[in-house]
């Protein structure tokens, strides 16, 4: 397992190594270990996956304080497009986001701690998002700000976005407050 620094401090891109032949192929897709040996100790406490067909744009989502969660995510099926807005107001990288691409058929992992916004949007039909998470869900902590916040400046690069309800009335990001 590759473990790479990005642009903005605390986001990582974590590359499994590859096991290939004509039966198909196998990966190690958490160590605790191995992790834990990177300066990562995670502790995760519940597995969500989603199903999205192409188009389908979800965030950008966070859960406040004491409630906050790290998470690693990773396409199993189909693709995305992964984005993590960086909301710790102290960061260098305020208000800055990150895009990463994730498929199945080169799996990487990207870790999003605690402090970001997270949303994605599938990029194929019937794309399977996987994330191990480091807190509960709580829906009294959860957040969201607009998708398509002008302020942030995202490109989605999706014709016809399919967004919920929830999703499309969000805060924009000048109403945001960080607890980070």
């Amino acid at each position: 397992m590759e473990i790479l620094k990005t642009a903005i401090e605390g986001l990582l891109i974590i590359k499994p190594k590859l096991f290939s032949d004509n039966r198909g192929s196998f990966c190690e897709t958490y160590n605790k270990q191995l992790f834990f040996d990177n300066g990562l100790n995670m502790n995760f406490v519940q597995d969500n996956q989603s199903i999205s067909r192409k188009g389908v744009v979800r965030g950008l989502h966070w859960q406040v304080p004491p409630f906050a969660q790290g998470k690693l995510v990773t396409v199993v099926h189909g693709s995305a497009m992964d984005v993590a807005v960086d909301l710790r107001k102290n960061s260098p990288t305020f208000a800055q986001h990150l895009i990463v691409e994730l498929d199945a058929k080169n799996p990487v992992f990207f870790w999003i701690p605690e402090g970001f916004a997270h949303g994605f949007t599938a990029l194929e039909d019937n794309t399977v998002f996987q994330y191990k998470v480091t807190n509960y869900y709580n829906k009294e902590s959860e957040r969201t700000i607009l998708w398509n916040d002008p302020n942030l400046n995202i490109p989605w690069n999706v014709d016809n976005p399919i967004v919920s309800e929830k999703d499309a009335e969000s805060l924009l990001f000048s109403e945001f407050v960080s607890l980070f």
